[in-house]
């Protein structure tokens, strides 16, 4: 089943610029998600990542891995951050980047829960091109109280 950016706003914090989230294709709640970036080329980081050759930051792509298991996380608990729910990003291994991300490409976001212990989750993430991958991570993520 397909949600749209009202659908994901309720299930993320982030706001503009800084949600790199736009369509959810599929969920699998306490299993996957499939979500979606599309990226237009105005988007302020392809400014100076690099001027001439613009690029998607490195850094950037995982930050929308951690989104999209955000969003599962969040729809799996049945937990909305306006109810005093958020989700920490609290790392990242096994990082690997194989292939550059450009202006214009449509970005696949996958993460599946790996395992949950104690609030703290652990997602085995992927993002692709064109049915190619451009990343690979485990994201770990906390379920914490919201401070105001």
């Amino acid at each position: 089943m397909k949600y749209d950016i009202n659908h994901i706003k309720k299930h993320l914090p982030h706001r503009s610029p800084f949600l790199f989230v736009d369509e959810i294709v599929n969920v699998s709640l306490g299993d996957s998600i499939h979500a979606k970036l599309n990226l237009k080329g105005d988007e302020d980081f392809f400014q100076g990542h690099f001027p001439g050759n613009p690029v998607m930051p490195g850094v950037i792509i995982i930050e929308s891995l951690a989104q999209a298991a955000g969003v599962l996380g969040f729809m799996t608990m049945e937990k909305t951050p306006e109810e005093g729910s958020i989700y920490y990003f609290a790392g990242v291994d096994n990082v690997r980047f194989r292939h550059p991300v450009y202006p214009g490409n449509i970005l696949e976001l996958h993460a599946s829960i790996k395992n949950v212990k104690n609030g703290i989750w652990k997602f085995q993430c992927y993002a692709e091109v064109e049915d190619k991958t451009i990343c690979t991570a485990d994201i770990l993520c906390a379920d914490r109280s919201k401070s105001l």
